[in-house]
């Protein structure tokens, strides 16, 4: 096993714990054994639990702005690009990696820690507003839907559900939310005529 496999290996550990258990309930000793290394491996690579912690979350928030520019790429015009965002596949119960992380008190105190979470946020949040714009643009939706308070409402849509479906123990409360979320989209979209 090479040094970039280790040290691959010690940040995805370290992803799922902090997804699974919080900063707190990280230790290194679980690190370790999630990724099969041992104490030397782990301190050869890292200077210890909050770097490999800022290494992990970093690397989560490169993952899911990676994701959501994916979906909000794709083919289709506007509604169909955010649709594609907000209903792909999601481990819902277990919540967002980085909306999970923003709301853990040891993660928000660390600047190092926090930096990434509203980086990611902000950066959702403009290329959603982007993409909103574009089919405002296009003629897709009505000249008066607001692009940047749309696209936060997204943002916070999404997070919310993930919250709500994780206090009901089950999905319904997020794909609820996403369902609400696109009725009032799709009624701001233009009249077929008003695009021509």
């Amino acid at each position: 096993m090479d040094g970039k496999d280790t040290a691959d290996r010690l940040i995805e550990a370290t992803q799922e714990l902090l997804w699974e258990r919080g900063y707190v309930g990280t230790s290194p000793r679980a690190i370790q054994q999630r990724a099969g290394v041992g104490q030397g491996s782990m301190y050869h690579h890292f200077g210890g639990k909050p770097d490999l912690a800022r290494a992990a979350v970093h690397r989560s928030a490169q993952e899911l702005r990676s994701r959501a520019e994916a979906d909000l790429s794709g083919a289709g015009g506007a509604l169909e690009r955010v649709r594609t965002y907000l209903t792909r596949e999601r481990a819902v119960l277990r919540g967002c990696r980085i909306g999970g992380l923003a709301q853990d008190p040891d993660v928000v105190a660390d600047p190092g820690l926090r930096a990434p979470l509203q980086e990611t946020f902000d950066r959702l949040r403009a290329r959603l507003a982007e993409v909103l714009e574009e089919g405002r643009a296009d003629g897709e939706f009505r000249p008066d839907l607001d692009p940047a308070g749309t696209a936060a409402t997204v943002v916070a849509v999404v997070q919310g559900g993930y919250v709500l479906a994780r206090s009901a123990g089950h999905p319904g409360p997020f794909h609820e939310a996403v369902d609400g979320l696109l009725r009032l989209l799709e009624a701001h979209t233009a009249e077929p005529d008003a695009r021509a």
